[in-house]
């Protein structure tokens, strides 16, 4: 009697445990598709998104079923497009199709001062891209989006062009 309740016990623990992971697994907020050897550039395109909006130095990234994403780059880095564009070590964002909304992570120099950018909108009837800064936008060419960008770990003096490290 003593060995059935031990293993009435065993299998009990063993149900608990697999619907505990279970439970946690097909939560939305914590389930992430299982990365795919595509590299984030190639991904991007798939959202109606040029491959150039990041940098060449992505270490990782995650996608959620949301839309939710995470960019981790090797280290922090500039990039020269129409303007100086800053990318932090993390870029966080929501993806959706011809868009990025909720971006952190990203600024780009407006005359003297860094502005953060909030949100990105591909538009297809004028090949432009729109780039959100608050309440403000700006709209570049979308082929200056279309190579990915080589990182540069700082700004060289005006007369040159970026320094890489």
């Amino acid at each position: 009697m003593a060995h059935l309740n031990i293993f009435i016990a065993y299998l009990l623990s063993l149900l608990f445990l697999s619907n505990t992971h279970l439970t946690l697994s097909l939560n939305p907020d914590r389930l992430s598709l299982p990365q795919s050897p595509t590299d984030v550039h190639d991904l991007l395109p798939k959202y109606g998104l040029p491959r150039g909006l990041l940098p060449d130095n992505v270490k990782s990234y995650t996608l959620s079923p949301t839309g939710s994403f995470t960019v981790e780059l090797t280290r922090p880095c500039y990039v020269h497009f129409d303007r100086l564009v800053y990318y932090d070590k993390e870029i966080k964002g929501k993806l959706s199709d011809g868009a990025v909304d909720d971006v952190s992570g990203i600024q780009a120099k407006k005359l003297f001062i860094w502005v953060s950018v909030s949100g990105i909108e591909v538009s297809k009837d004028d090949g432009m891209i729109e780039f959100f800064v608050g309440p403000l936008s700006e709209k570049l060419p979308a082929s200056e989006f279309v190579d990915v960008p080589a990182c540069k770990s700082r700004v060289a003096s005006p007369r040159t062009n970026l320094d890489s490290m």
